[in-house]
């Protein structure tokens, strides 16, 4: 099966070895976002709501590279640092994605990159 990258310009550049996301036969894998602009090497202020914000503007981003939007995502990964942020992460999340939802998943962690509240990452067809 190819593997094709899916990068754009939106977002900030990955700074390790990997792909913002990858196109492998009708799916697109994108990569863990924290909230990062495209002109930005550190986080955006002010905690989680803005943070997942951001985190779902680079999804949208990633996602239109390949020529998808949010209604074609199936599978979303979500990783916070505190689960006490969990509604306001989701209040968020909520005004974003459409029923059906997709299937998620929300992992308590120690610690993100950079400091981020929260981390997302999806599959979508």
């Amino acid at each position: 099966m190819l593997r094709e990258p899916v990068t754009t310009r939106a977002i900030a550049q990955p700074v390790g070895p990997f792909s913002p996301a990858i196109l492998a036969g009708d799916f697109i894998f994108v990569s863990g976002q924290v909230a990062q602009t495209s002109n930005s090497a550190g986080l955006i202020a002010g905690g989680v709501e803005p943070q997942t914000e951001q985190v779902i503007a680079n999804l949208r981003a990633i996602l239109a590279a390949a020529g998808k939007t949010l209604a074609d995502v199936v599978r979303v990964g979500v990783y916070l640092t505190d689960m006490k942020d969990f509604a306001a992460m989701n209040a968020v999340y909520q005004r974003h994605f459409d029923a059906p939802y997709p299937a998620r998943t929300a992992i308590g962690v120690m610690a993100l990159p950079l400091g981020a509240c929260v981390e997302i990452d999806l599959v979508a067809r």
